[in-house]
């Protein structure tokens, strides 16, 4: 990791001047702009663990699905999801302690917890999984936004695994709080496919083991 770190921060000037032209993206144009993506990259780095309080949304050419989500994962890929709403799945959980993942529902007969296969769908949904992309990408870009809240950093990895509609993700980031304000992950046409936006975000936090199973 901190080799990684060392490479990216070498050729960032590099990043920013070749960095894609996504719409509503600019090249970083001044030093606090360059500070900021190197503080927000060693935060990146440095993070163990996270919880949040986010909106999921599933893009489809049959509509948009939003969820409501507490979410706990790990750096080294334990991680815990239940949705609070809409009602008719609130009480939904998703555990994985690294080895396995077990699915649990209040609202189906009671208590079921069932043994379930990952799914990119539900793991590019985690910023660990988005670091773990980013820092494994063999091409990164670095972007601004110019935003009401304020300006934000937008990281791009590649989504490994050649998915069909999971293709890129870019996280946005607060240049002040240095916390993640939005990941969308795009398909192989640039088209939407899923948003996490975060309303809480706290780093490194004390998570207990029992989280992650069920």
């Amino acid at each position: 990791m901190r080799k990684k770190f060392l490479s990216v921060i070498m050729v960032f000037i590099l990043l920013f001047a070749t960095a894609c032209g996504a719409q509503g993206l600019r090249v970083p144009a001044n030093e606090a702009e360059k500070n900021a993506y190197e503080q927000i990259l060693r935060t990146l780095i440095e993070m163990e663990n996270f919880r949040a309080i986010a909106t999921v949304e599933y893009h489809s050419n049959k509509g948009v699905n939003t969820y409501e989500t507490t979410q706990h994962a790990r750096i080294t890929g334990e991680y815990r999801v239940e949705v609070t709403a809409p009602s008719e799945v609130a009480g939904s959980v998703t555990a994985s302690d690294g080895r396995q993942i077990l699915q649990f529902n209040s609202r189906v007969n009671g208590r079921v917890s069932l043994q379930i296969k990952e799914t990119p769908e539900r793991s590019e949904i985690f910023l660990t999984t988005f670091v773990r992309n980013y820092l494994q990408s063999e091409e990164i870009s670095v972007t601004v936004a110019d935003m009401e809240q304020g300006i934000r950093t937008v990281l791009e990895a590649t989504v490994p695994g050649n998915h069909p509609y999971l293709a890129i993700s870019r996280l946005w980031v607060d240049n002040e709080t240095l916390l993640p304000v939005k990941l969308v992950v795009f398909d192989q046409d640039d088209a939407v496919r899923i948003v996490v936006t975060y309303h809480v975000f706290e780093f490194n936090v004390d998570l207990d083991d029992g989280l992650f199973t069920l």
